[in-house]
């Protein structure tokens, strides 16, 4: 069987310059020889003939992970990723639930999921920083296919329990490789720069950077989580021209106390993954002297949709600051009302989208984000349609209300759920994160929201905690928000907008 062209680049670039470094981690240098060689142990231990198994990955930042996730690309078969931070007992309903035939995993994770039945048990691990299979049992039973997906990636879980999208080979070979029919020759030498990867595996923002990389012949830092502190060490060292940070992690770096100095060789920073406000990018740019390049991203697309270029920023931004950008090569949008009708220049409504990951073949899908496009194409995301909050018949958007309190200068970062209220309906309610302990009380954030907001959007209820529950991703995590907040005494409660 011909191998995919994303299996291929793979296969190529891992046996380009085999003692050449290829991953840092924790100080340490993996050569792509070393990641290569695993790559090869776990394609051979997966490989069932003409078949393409699933294989479940209980995926952490770790160079072992990298190296099983390349094994199983480069064999074709189907990576399935587990997230073992959900807690025991979620990890293993879901494996249970899943019925793989492999599992691959670090010996403490694996050791969570008992015997599962029929299925085979990778166990793996980074022993003196060289990723290696420590031991494995023996392929057993005949089990499902997906033929040509790639990754079955969790969603951000944000609004529910994650769900898993199947993303095909061809959808991820678009966005690391370019279109079929337009993509440039594979690199015949390694590159020099050296990229920095601190977006969880478990999110597709992580396995695309990973996957970038390898079809970029890039070395790479892998940050097990994003640490500022070792983010701004792996700066200053390798000096990369551009790096990816989501709102949470480049709110860190803004408030911190980086210098410009810090970040000189950076030319650019991409966001995505969660709405950032034009107040945060434009102060970024002022501190640091470098554009912040937002983009709108799903992992139903296989990634990115529509994002801003430099040049699009240069030209731009001081009109449109706010957008998300315009609509990346190959993709297409449009704005509907109720009714599916397209909506003209400026109007808002649903969006739709076609992305340019799914081909010519590519139908509408209709997002649940509210949202208006203008005459220049430019996007603006206003808000989600299935969180709008009906308070007393008046409609208030949660992100409106998170950015207001995100602008406060004390708060770190916030979410805003809706919570059901007899009178009313329901009732907008406000986690918050603050920068340092005590630098801001309920009632000082409900009247600085008085100059900012109208009297039906300020949170009937504002509960500062020591940190927000976030999402793989870095998102607030709301299904854990609305818990905190059904939990909570009604009796405890003050309602700062009556």
């Amino acid at each position: 069987m011909t191998a995919h062209p994303l299996s291929r680049r793979i296969t190529d670039v891992l046996g380009l310059q085999p003692d050449a470094p290829a991953l840092e981690y924790d100080g340490q240098w993996v050569s792509w020889g070393e990641l290569r060689d695993m790559a090869d142990r776990v394609s051979s231990l997966v490989s069932a003939g003409d078949q393409q198994p699933q294989i479940g990955i209980m995926l952490r930042n770790r160079p072992a992970q990298v190296a099983t996730l390349l094994g199983v690309l480069q064999c074709g078969a189907t990576v399935v990723v587990i997230n073992p931070v959900r807690g025991y007992e979620r990890t293993k309903a879901d494996v249970d639930q899943l019925g793989l035939p492999f599992i691959v995993g670090e010996p403490d994770d694996l050791a969570m999921l008992g015997k599962p039945s029929d299925t085979t048990v990778v166990s793996i691990s980074d022993h003196d920083g060289e990723p290696k299979v420590v031991a494995a049992g023996e392929a057993r039973g005949r089990h499902d296919v997906r033929p040509g997906v790639a990754v079955r990636m969790l969603t951000s879980g944000t609004t529910g329990p994650p769900k898993r999208v199947d993303l095909t080979y061809d959808m991820l070979a678009h966005s690391v490789l370019g279109p079929e029919g337009d993509r440039p020759p594979a690199p015949t030498e390694l590159r020099r720069g050296v990229a920095i990867v601190n977006s969880p595996l478990v999110h597709i923002g992580g396995v695309f950077r990973i996957l970038q990389c390898l079809a970029e012949a890039r070395p790479f830092v892998l940050l097990e989580r994003f640490e500022l502190d070792r983010w701004a060490e792996a700066v200053r060292a390798h000096r990369p021209r551009a790096v990816s940070l989501v709102p949470t992690a480049l709110r860190m770096v803004l408030h911190s106390g980086l210098a410009r100095e810090d970040l000189a060789s950076i030319r650019a920073v991409t966001s995505g993954t969660a709405p950032l406000s034009a107040e945060d990018a434009d102060a970024f740019t002022e501190k640091y002297g470098i554009p912040v390049l937002t983009s709108y991203a799903a992992t139903e697309f296989g990634g990115g949709v529509a994002g801003w270029t430099l040049a699009d920023h240069q030209k731009y931004w001081q009109v449109k600051r706010g957008s998300v950008g315009r609509a990346n090569p190959g993709a297409q949008l449009r704005v509907v009302g109720d009714d599916g009708a397209p909506l003209g220049p400026d109007q808002v409504g649903l969006l739709e989208v076609k992305p340019g990951q799914l081909g010519a073949s590519a139908q509408w899908m209709r997002t649940t984000d509210m949202a208006r496009i203008d005459a220049d194409g430019f996007l603006w995301i206003i808000g989600r349609a299935d969180q709008a909050i009906i308070r007393g018949g008046f409609k208030v958007m949660p992100d409106d209300v998170r950015a207001a309190l995100e602008s406060h200068p004390a708060v770190a970062g916030a979410a805003v759920v809706g919570r059901h209220d007899e009178r009313l309906g329901e009732t907008p309610v406000a986690m918050v994160e603050l920068r340092e302990p005590a630098s801001a009380d309920p009632g000082a954030l409900a009247d600085f929201l008085r100059t900012r907001l109208a009297r039906y959007e300020i949170p009937a209820y504002i509960a500062i905690v020591a940190e927000l529950p976030r999402t793989p991703s870095g998102k607030p995590d709301l299904t854990a928000v609305r818990r905190f907040f059904a939990d909570t005494v009604a009796a405890t409660q003050s309602d700062h907008a009556e």
